[in-house]
């Protein structure tokens, strides 16, 4: 592969992708009316004016129109309906009425001809192009990130949720709505947007993408004809003002909703009768008022609400990747320790390598994963090989460190001989796939000292003052067996290479890459990188391991990686995992997605050193169940707690030496997790709730050491709307039972009146010891670690 031309590197993910419809987009609000005639070209503009005086430059409204300017133009709407085009149909069957530019022609006319009899008389611009604000202010879109240039992202069937800031002058009620928009710029769906709190002016709805592909979402706010007319009505009726002028008003308000084109004749004939039934003074006033706030019309008018004066923020864009992308649960483990023999007369070992492996294969499985991760799997490099608990001294049978890469086998396109062969992996690979699992490769861009980069490119390095090649370093730490790559003095060769490693690993099946340290080489290869690579293969997951400042996690996940590792492996008490919890599910969740790893070969926290079996159990619900993505690295589930004097990491560490293990045998005495872990990956594949990321409520608990939280969604299942609510309890100290009260806010668990008892109690059935109980608002909870930690709890649904 040649150099990378940069006038034709894509840049990453662009808005400007959103939806090649013609209606996708317009920095401008798009205003109009539901109930009011067209605007006329002499009419109410389309934004508010700005004034311009004459002589003192060119008004916008004589400049000539440029495509630019063309692009911003508000939504073409339909002369019936008064809707954006592609509401009454399709777009491609309907000329659109430019009443933008007949306002402009107008305007410009009329401008002309107050010049020619006043000369010195003030001009108006009206419109203006250069307005942010729309006749109703849509302002604080969420989730928007950088304004719009990366876009949101979520998972098929994943409930997004939007908020922003809306408000008005005076005080007529205000309506909000967010809009999505699917990848051919078509309206999917439309929710009516609830205030969050009383005096804020913000409001939230969810909107939920059903499948893969570039969609959008808009915010409108708009005047609410009925809800005005109902507040003012219900005042001035109730002392006898302005009686028969509130009905008059009621009336001319049913009688264009009764002849809007969007609905049906049954709604039609309901306005109307309501419309006559107005000024009919043969009926009493609180006749006509029952009539008008009747349940019918109400219902009506939520449905399809009667709007004035719509206001539309621009579209903003939202990657809706595969399911991989942002739910699953990763098994990590080493394919040399799997089936390594170590001879005891002779000392010495023979790996483990892709046939005796699929039995981790097999393992992960049967305890319900979705990924089986692999360290690199590359020839290792013999210069400064590192030996057992990261000495420096490595003996003829120590194997190295696998991220240490490259030795005269070759590189990044080779695999390690011990393991086998490609036609192995292939069948590896085929063996995963017939199990349900993807496999995911580590991505190091990093090489060993015998690495084939570091003699044929040796530009792609940092040479030091003495001639040296740089290895990496974490002060005090040296890693003498790692060089680190430089992408600024060749990027593009070393762009293309990396691209090309990549796609050969994408040729034989591998579809998901967890990257190692990504935080180490700049983002705009990242940006690069990841948009090169999905052009093609656009299944293809990044899984960034970087655990670092926020501010680069968060650039990662802007450029492309579509799950991160997270802080979770360390917040450990009450408070730490409440804050991270609400951080992940609420502040960063729509553009950052944390995979929650209980552990990994690097980290072995001292709550797992210290805490017991209970301490696992505790650590697994909660990656479990708080976020759609968890993982583990074998050896966890047989409670490994020993760490290397002064590290937080494991005693002989799998990373430099091998480390068969005897799974099936700690199963059969008991001394496994992997039943408890198996439980935990079916509740996740039984309750939808636990997929989402954003639907997590902290709940309020009155001990110091428990966490609550609960998940809630709304799924189809045989043609049936069913809603699903998990409420997780977890006693975070696992060397003491705890007792507490837990309060629940009923609103967050989407109640409704048949899945209550006759004593306003409802069930809960524990989904990891079977047992049920009636809950309420406050619920008393014991929690022993020697028994069970965490209760993981389903609401029984539909008990009348």
């Amino acid at each position: 592969m040649g150099p990378v031309s940069q006038q034709n590197q894509p840049q990453g993910r662009r808005p400007s992708e959103t939806a090649p419809d013609s209606h996708a987009g317009g920095a401008h609000p798009d205003v109009g009316s539901r109930l009011s005639p067209p605007v006329p070209a002499t009419g109410v503009p389309d934004v508010a004016p700005s004034v311009h005086r004459a002589g003192a430059g060119t008004p916008a409204a004589q400049e000539p129109i440029t495509q630019e300017a063309a692009a911003h133009e508000p939504v073409a709407r339909d002369a019936v309906t008064h809707e954006p085009a592609d509401r009454a149909g399709d777009a491609d069957e309907r000329p659109a009425v430019d009443r933008s530019q007949q306002a402009r022609d107008t305007a410009e006319t009329s401008t002309t001809q107050a010049a020619a009899a006043d000369p010195e008389e003030d001009t108006v611009d009206f419109p203006s192009e250069e307005l942010v604000y729309g006749r109703i202010p849509v302002t604080d879109v969420s989730p928007v990130v950088e304004g719009g240039r990366f876009p949101a992202t979520a998972i098929p069937g994943e409930d997004i949720r939007v908020r922003a800031t809306a408000f008005r002058e005076g005080h007529d009620s205000l309506g909000v709505t967010a809009v999505l928009y699917d990848p051919r710029g078509r309206e999917a769906q439309r929710r009516t947007m609830a205030l969050v709190e009383t005096g804020t002016d913000r409001y939230e709805a969810w909107l939920r993408p059903e499948y893969e592909g570039r969609w959008c979402f808009a915010v409108e706010g708009w005047s609410d004809l009925y809800d005005t007319w109902y507040h003012a009505a219900q005042i001035k009726l109730g002392v006898g003002q302005d009686v028969e002028l509130m009905f008059q008003e009621a009336r001319l308000l049913f009688d264009a909703a009764s002849k809007e084109a969007d609905r049906g004749a049954t709604e039609a004939r309901a306005f109307e009768g309501a419309a006559e039934a107005m000024t009919n003074t043969d009926l009493s006033p609180e006749q006509r008022w029952e009539i008008a706030t009747s349940p019918e019309i109400r219902g009506y008018v939520a449905e399809r609400p009667l709007r004035d004066l719509l206001s539309s923020s621009e579209r903003y864009p939202l990657e809706v990747e595969r399911e991989a992308a942002g739910r699953g649960a990763w098994y990590e483990f080493f394919p040399r320790s799997e089936g390594a023999v170590h001879d005891p007369a002779s000392g010495t070992w023979t790996s483990g390598n892709f046939r005796t492996a699929t039995a981790a294969l097999d393992r992960a499985a049967r305890m319900g994963f979705d990924v089986a991760y692999l360290p690199p799997i590359h020839p290792i490099g013999r210069n400064h090989r590192k030996g057992p608990n990261n000495t420096l001294t490595a003996g003829e049978q120590d194997p190295g460190s696998p991220w240490a890469i490259g030795g005269p086998e070759g590189g990044h396109d080779a695999i390690h001989p011990d393991l086998g062969t490609f036609e192995d992996f292939d069948a590896f690979v085929a063996h995963a796939h017939e199990l349900g699992l993807e496999v995911a490769l580590d991505l190091a861009l990093q090489a060993s000292p015998d690495h084939p980069w570091v003699q044929e490119h040796p530009q792609w390095f940092t040479t030091r003052a003495d001639g040296s090649i740089a290895y990496a370093e974490n002060p005090p730490k040296k890693y003498q067996d790692i060089y680190p790559l430089n992408f600024d003095n060749d990027p593009q060769g070393l762009a293309a290479e990396v691209l090309r490693v990549v796609e050969l690993w994408i040729s034989h099946g591998v579809d998901i890459f967890r990257v190692d340290n990504p935080h180490t080489k700049p983002l705009w290869f990242w940006e690069w990188l990841i948009a090169r690579v999905r052009e093609d293969h656009p299944d293809t997951v990044f899984l960034a391991e970087a655990f670092t400042r926020p501010a680069m996690m968060q650039g990662l996940a802007k450029a492309g990686f579509q799950q991160s590792y997270s802080y979770f492996t360390w917040r450990n008490t009450k408070e730490e995992i409440e804050e991270y919890l609400e951080e992940v599910s609420h502040e960063t969740s729509g553009f950052y997605r944390p995979n929650f790893f209980v552990n990994t070969p690097d980290i072995l926290t001292e709550y797992l050193q210290f805490g017991g079996p209970a301490a696992f159990k505790v650590r697994a619900a909660l990656a479990a169940t708080a976020s759609p993505l968890w993982g583990v690295y074998a050896g966890f589930e047989l409670f490994e707690h020993v760490a290397r004097p002064g590290a937080e990491e494991y005693i002989d560490n799998e990373k430099f030496q091998l480390r068969p293990r005897d799974f099936a045998a700690a199963v059969e005495s008991g001394d496994s997790l992997a039943p408890y872990i198996t439980r935990l990956n079916r509740i996740r594949r039984d309750h939808p709730a636990l997929g989402d990321l954003q639907n997590l409520t902290l709940q309020n608990v009155t001990d110091g050491a428990m966490v609550a939280y609960s998940k809630t969604k709304t799924v189809e299942r045989d043609g049936v709307q069913v809603k699903d609510t998990v409420i997780v309890v977890v006693n975070t100290d696992p060397h003491a039972t705890r007792e507490a009260t837990v309060w629940l806010d009923l609103d967050s668990l989407d109640l409704r009146d048949e899945d209550f008892n006759e004593d306003g109690s409802f069930w809960v059935d524990d989904l990891i010891s079977g047992a049920s109980w009636k809950w309420g608002t406050h619920n008393y909870v014991r929690l022993d670690p020697y028994v069970e930690p965490a209760h993981v709890l389903s609401i029984r649904r539909s008990v009348k």
